[in-house]
């Protein structure tokens, strides 16, 4: 496993790293984070840890050789640092991201927005709720969905789309399909959201950079939802997490899409066990070290349930909101989440 953009380390003899901010400081708040959590690579499957001062971690870095430390500083600044815009929202403070599955078959609230009236009344009480952008659906990505025809999924989200970007909303499409991406967009989409990290098409990537709109890309262990919970595995979880979007990034910063227009989501629940997405979500702040927002979906998931005995996904509001003030404290600039009023009323206890 070697650390993406860092093989100049390699050359040099050091080992791969990776950078966990702990406290001190907020990830992408444009300030200095005081306490780092430094991940080294010692074998071919084994990580060594490190926890320091700010002030150790440079010094450290500046005596290991300017490979060393070029690839240290790059990766403080970028977790450090303010980004800019995403879609025209400021992401220099938290956004709610509403739910929207037109869907029969979502694991938590399939058949609830099915129809197309139904699923824009529920997106603008999220908007009148503090959502500031909408995620519309129309296939379901929980463990084991069967797959849905793009003309149907298209048939289902393109209605719901058109009137939700009429009534002003930022809507993004939750979809792996290329001509979904591009019918959305047409309907008024702003933002596509592909759970494969624009992998599980091949037209995904050419048709993004095609359409020009921001793009948030997940990451998921499996070819699709049908595979991705069969025995998954990681030698170091966060960090496969965080090399494999490095690489999705990579892959879109040299097709023509600029760094600003990406978002990345760890994709929770996504090809994880339980302890996983533990374990993503007490280091979700090294993600900042990509230079991109980053986006949480954790809410009303199984892990959840199985961390704290609650079987039936719309009971685990409770799980949902320590999991989004979880991402908070690390930074996290989007929420995406099925309970937007009661993640608002959270979001502004926990900034007061």
């Amino acid at each position: 496993m070697t650390a993406a953009g860092d093989q100049s380390l390699a050359a040099a003899g050091v080992p791969p790293l990776w950078l966990v901010p702990l406290g001190g400081g907020v990830p992408a708040s444009g300030r200095a984070i005081l306490a780092w959590r430094v991940w080294l690579q010692t074998g071919p499957a084994e990580i060594t840890q490190v926890d320091c001062t700010r002030d150790s971690l440079t010094g450290w870095a500046r005596e290991g050789g300017e490979a060393l430390w070029a690839t240290v500083k790059r990766r403080l600044s970028a977790t450090e640092g303010l980004r800019p815009a995403f879609a025209g929202l400021d992401m220099a403070r938290p956004h709610v991201m509403g739910i929207v599955n037109v869907t029969p078959d979502s694991f938590s609230d399939g058949g609830d927005h099915a129809d197309s009236a139904v699923a824009v009344s529920r997106g603008l009480a999220m908007l009148d709720a503090g959502a500031t952008i909408l995620d519309v659906g129309g296939e379901s990505t929980r463990p084991g969905a069967d797959p849905v025809s793009p003309q149907e999924e298209i048939a289902r989200v393109v209605p719901v789309i058109r009137e939700l970007a009429n009534r002003g909303a930022v809507v993004s499409i939750d979809t792996r399909h290329a001509v979904v991406m591009q019918a959305a967009v047409a309907a008024g989409a702003a933002i596509l959201n592909d759970v494969t990290a624009l992998l599980g098409d091949p037209d995904s990537l050419p048709m993004a950079v095609r359409l020009g709109k921001p793009v948030m890309l997940m990451h998921m262990q499996g070819e699709d939802p049908r595979t991705m919970q069969a025995d998954p595995s990681y030698p170091h979880a966060p960090v496969a997490v965080f090399e494999s979007l490095a690489a999705r990034v990579e892959a879109c910063l040299a097709a023509g899409i600029a760094r600003q227009d990406l978002c990345v989501d760890p994709g929770i629940g996504f090809g994880k066990t339980v302890e996983h997405n533990a374990a993503l979500m007490r280091s979700l702040g090294m993600l900042h070290g990509l230079g991109c927002p980053v986006l949480l979906g954790a809410s009303r998931k199984s892990f959840i349930g199985r961390l704290a005995g609650v079987p039936l996904p719309k009971d685990r509001l409770p799980g949902s909101l320590t999991a989004a003030i979880r991402g908070w404290e690390q930074g996290v600039q989007i929420v995406r989440v099925h309970d937007v009023g009661e993640t608002v009323q959270a979001l502004r206890v926990w900034q007061a």
